[in-house]
């Protein structure tokens, strides 16, 4: 694996070297207070940069009429399943990210990043799971506690592929649809919290139908921001769905987010007829761009396995 940032910009490079400093200083008080032996030997096995900034054509406008901007993605390998929970181990470097980014300016790019064993990715690997294979080709590594190599990638047949990504589709699409009935019927009742949050579950589908179908994986998280910079990884056309030119569209899908528990257990939160009408639009737009990117995956690989 390369570990080479030349392609980068000094800031950037700057940057990066930052984010792992934050990663491991959290990482090391959660693991501080270890009474466990599993805890006790706690590590970070390697920290990996995938997705644009690895690959090259990253995208930082977010000052124009678009106003989108790449992400820094990053895979941390954990010695151990349990360090892999998100909450226990990864929400205050996560909580301190945003910070540096949106408060103290420290850091200019958002950061995005997935935990996993290093059984789990080898595990990806030997299944052919498209998303880790290309972590793996592309990959830069930001830093390895020593020179452990990840297994040779094992593709699946076209037919393997194919017969996968129709089961994905055919259980995911349909799932996201049921929850864009819901939100409707909750609408038309003025059930807006309610609405709301089955608004939140059908993007939450529509992304993991995407991802999983492209790429045989999908994070296991409910945050929205989160899951669309993934599946816009794969496919610039997902960006479209989201304006991110003014505050209002931002803060709508802001608000779209935060409905996965606010919308249900607090009493202070608050979405109009006019946001959900908006919401409702760009989630109609959105489902409507999966379904082409699935089928026109779909058909490639079914030409594939034709071949």
């Amino acid at each position: 694996m390369r570990t080479d940032l030349d392609h980068l910009p000094a800031a950037k490079q700057r940057e990066l070297e930052r984010v792992v400093q934050i990663l491991f200083e959290e990482f090391r008080d959660a693991t501080a207070t270890a009474t466990v032996d599993w805890k006790r030997q706690a590590r970070i096995l390697k920290v990996i940069l995938y997705g644009s900034y690895a690959r090259g054509g990253w995208v930082d406008e977010p000052h124009t009429a678009k106003g989108y901007q790449s992400d820094f993605d990053l895979l941390i390998v954990v010695n151990h399943e349990k360090l892999t929970d998100r909450a226990a181990f990864w929400s205050t470097a996560e909580d301190r990210l945003n910070r540096e980014l949106a408060v103290t300016k420290t850091l200019r790019t958002p950061v995005n990043f997935i935990v996993h064993t290093l059984h789990e990715v080898n595990d990806g690997l030997a299944h052919g799971r498209y998303f880790f294979m290309d972590v793996v080709r592309d990959g830069i590594a930001l830093y390895e506690s020593d020179g452990t190599e990840l297994h040779e990638p094992k593709p699946k047949t076209p037919q393997q592929a194919l017969a996968m990504a129709k089961e994905y589709f055919a259980e995911w699409f349909p799932a996201a649809n049921k929850r864009f009935d819901g939100a409707k019927f909750h609408i038309e009742h003025g059930n807006l919290k309610d609405a709301a949050f089955d608004l939140h579950q059908t993007v939450e589908r529509l992304y993991h139908c995407v991802l999983l179908v492209c790429t045989f994986y999908t994070p296991h998280v409910h945050n929205l921001g989160f899951l669309r910079t993934q599946a816009e990884r794969i496919d610039p056309r997902l960006i479209e769905a989201w304006p991110r030119d003014t505050r209002a569209s931002r803060g709508r899908f802001e608000k779209l987010k935060e409905a996965y528990v606010k919308a249900r257990y607090s009493k202070h939160y608050r979405i109009s007829e006019e946001e959900l009408a908006w919401l409702g639009a760009r989630v109609e737009e959105l489902g409507h761009t999966v379904q082409v990117i699935c089928d026109e995956h779909i058909a490639a690989l079914g030409r594939s396995a034709a071949a």
